[in-house]
């Protein structure tokens, strides 16, 4: 069943995307209306319009902001620091294996706040949890590469546990919380893009970890002068990025991976 699921997560996004899906019925209203069919005015106007309204308009910032803004991190921690659990998603791992070293993408803030967080906490347990998402599995796992990159930057090995099973936040979640097994009481972290954190935190829940968010990785604020900063293409994938993660909430409510819509603090 958690294959089915997999599958067709991997489907529907390939298809649903909102910037691929935008250009195809660009194309396809454009294709109609140069046959002389008026109604190919209405695909072409709804693809156009998706790409006008993210380069006029915040949408980028405005979709991005609810979810960044939703888990700020504490500004005192509950007590000692047992552990931080490190979510995948920093690592390019086709090009890791093309170089033979370590790639990161704009997520890499996950990897270097989790080095930070494990110099500043001696006594916690560093958890990094990441497999592959691709189809066909047997390849190299995000997990080895966070294992490579852990121990170039001087992180002891004694202190480091990888998960390397997941695909998904709530695989992340179920898998790591069975491997780890934290005791009652206990303070983790958990260190995520911020826009990613309510679906992140909504999983662990429900896993019956009621870790502490430590965000990071933040595209944007209040402050309407960073909502432009960032060229165009840039905020084509910031937007198809939150739209994602709002589309993902949605699901996992639905799969009863969390227990609310939009998880609160």
């Amino acid at each position: 069943m958690q294959d089915a699921l997999f599958l067709a997560s991997k489907v529907f996004w390939a298809v649903a995307r909102p910037n691929t899906l935008a250009l195809v019925l660009a194309l396809f209203g454009l294709v109609l209306v140069w046959r002389g069919r008026r109604f190919g005015r209405w695909p072409l106007a709804l693809g156009l319009g998706w790409y006008a309204a993210v380069f006029v308009l915040p949408v980028s910032a405005l979709l991005t902001l609810p979810l960044e803004a939703r888990f700020p991190r504490p500004a005192a921690l509950p007590g000692p620091v047992a552990g931080i659990v490190v979510l995948g998603g920093a690592v390019e791992q086709q090009l890791t294996e093309a170089h033979g070293i370590p790639a990161l993408n704009g997520a890499a803030e996950r990897m270097t706040e989790a080095v930070a967080l494990a110099r500043r906490h001696p006594e916690a347990r560093l958890v990094f949890t990441g497999g592959s998402a691709a189809l066909i599995p047997g390849g190299p796992t995000e997990a080895d590469t966070a294992r490579r990159l852990f121990a170039d930057l001087g992180v002891p090995a004694g202190r480091l546990t990888f998960e390397q099973e997941s695909r998904n936040t709530h695989e992340n979640a179920v898998l790591t919380h069975r491997l780890v097994r934290p005791g009652e009481g206990e303070t983790w972290l958990l260190v995520t893009s911020a826009s990613h954190m309510p679906r992140a935190m909504g999983s662990f829940r429900a896993a019956g970890w009621n870790v502490t968010a430590w965000p990071v990785n933040y595209t944007t604020g209040r402050d309407p002068g960073l909502w432009w900063q960032w060229p165009f293409p840039t905020r084509l994938n910031q937007a198809e990025w939150a739209l994602r993660e709002w589309i993902g909430l949605a699901a996992y409510r639905m799969m009863g991976r969390t227990d609310a819509v939009f998880p609160a603090p």
